[in-house]
Order: structure tokens, then C-alpha cells, then sequence
């Protein structure tokens, strides 16, 4: 098992792509806290996947960020990996997209993200050892239409990334950002079916992803198989053409 008793902190971690990540992980011998913001669905994941751990967790307030490693620290003594995975979309074209929903993008997808990883990164310095994944896409290389505030909050994950491996680096600390396509989960419930298939024909493998496909990449990069691996974005999106 890959990731044997390291231990792993997955934001979002109770539907689609989290849900999957800590089922893998699980599997490969990690002890997973599943952070999320319902307890009912956490509680579902932590009996669906086999983590060891579950809590509440609001990854845009700093508070609730640092009640959650604290909790982590005191219960395992250490943390090995984050996967800042929690997301959400607000779409609309820039004419009519609202102030509120560019904020609530912003607040969870990057805010969520900084937080969460200044939040671990003392702890990771300290072991000499950690890894930090984060979830970019393929809208945040080439952008898409209505999604102004997705796009620009997975563009600038990637410019996390990119600056935390040379700060992080020399600590022994890797960080990297996975950039999936379209995959099938609840996220694009609100999509037309139509347009999945237009979507699906632009596919070179000529489908939809599925979570346990990017879980799979995530497994890998925490995992020592990618210990020379770090600053990467990795795209996974089955050849998506844009």
C-alpha cells in the first residue's frame, strides 16, 4: 500500500472527486479526514470510504481551518498530505454575472485554498516531509465561456503551485496541482444534456471522466512513486480539444 499510515487531509472530501480520492487513499493505507461542510454527508463518506475521520469544516474562515489541523495534529501527531479539493461554480456570462457569485467562487476555490495550505505548511516544515495537491482544471488553462470566477480561481491555483514548490521545496515539502476535464459528478448537474454531448465530442477517448480516474493521479502524486515529482500541473482530461 502506497500510502501506508500517512496521514491525509482531503477538503471536500464527501461527494464526487473528494469522495473518490478518499476512497482510494483508504484503500492504499492512508488514515483520510474527510473536511466538509454537512455533517450527515460527512458522516455517509466516512462509512462509504474508510477514513478515519471526519469534521465540519468552512475552508474560506481561517478559524475553521486551524480548529481542523489542530484537531488533526492532536489526534495523529502528524500531517502528510492535503488535497485541497473543495470547489464550487457560480456560472454566468461576465455581462451578467453577479458580485455575490464571483465572491462565493473566489471565497472557496482559491481564498479556501490558501487557507488551507498555510494552514498544514508549519506542520509539514517542521516534519521535513508533506505534500500539498491541489485541484486546478482544464478551465483554469483555457478558460470557458460563463465562467469568469471558475476559470480565474483555477488559473490562479495554478500560480500557487508554482510558487509554493520553490518556497516549500527546500523543506521537503511537493506541491502540485492535478487539472481534470469534464468529469462526471453532481458539479455538472446544471449542464444541459445536449451540451454533455458536445462536450463528450470533444474528448479524444470520447467521454466523461470519472472521479476514480482523477483520484487514481492524486493517489499517485502522494504517494513516494512521484517523490521527484513537484511543481507539476498535470491535466487529465481524457484529450480534451479546445
Amino acid at each position: 500500500m502506497r500510502l501506508a499510515d500517512r496521514i491525509a487531509i482531503i477538503t471536500g472530501g464527501a461527494n464526487g472527486i473528494g469522495h473518490a480520492t478518499a476512497s482510494r487513499f483508504a484503500k492504499e493505507g492512508a488514515k483520510v479526514v474527510i473536511a466538509d461542510l454537512r455533517r450527515e454527508q460527512i458522516d455517509a463518506a466516512v462509512a462509504a470510504t474508510g477514513a478515519a475521520d471526519g469534521a465540519v469544516v468552512d475552508v474560506t474562515q481561517r478559524a475553521s481551518v486551524d480548529a481542523l489541523v489542530s484537531r488533526v495534529r492532536e489526534k495523529f501527531g502528524r500531517i502528510d498530505i492535503l488535497v485541497n479539493n473543495a470547489g464550487i461554480t457560480k456560472d454566468a456570462r461576465l455581462v451578467k454575472m453577479t458580485e455575490v457569485e464571483f465572491d462565493a467562487v473566489i471565497d472557496v476555490n482559491l481564498k479556501g485554498v490558501f487557507n488551507c495550505s498555510q494552514a498544514v505548511a508549519e506542520t509539514m516544515i517542521a516534519q521535513g516531509a508533506g505534500v500539498i495537491l491541489n485541484a486546478s482544471s482544464v478551465v483554469g488553462i483555457y478558460g470557458n465561456f460563463g465562467q469568469t470566477n471558475y476559470a480565474a480561481t483555477k488559473f490562479g491555483v495554478i500560480g500557487f503551485t508554482k510558487t509554493w514548490f520553490r518556497e516549500l521545496g527546500p523543506k521537503g515539502i511537493r506541491v502540485n496541482a492535478v487539472a481534470p476535464g469534464f468529469i462526471a459528478t453532481s458539479i455538472l448537474n446544471t449542464i444541459p444534456e445536449k451540451v454533455i454531448k458536445q462536450i463528450e465530442g470533444r474528448v479524444a477517448l470520447g467521454r466523461l471522466g470519472k472521479p476514480e480516474e482523477i483520484a487514481s493521479v492524486y493517489a499517485f502524486l502522494a504517494s513516494d512513486d512521484a517523490s521527484y515529482i513537484n511543481g507539476a500541473v498535470i491535466e487529465v482530461s481524457g484529450g480534451l480539444t479546445v
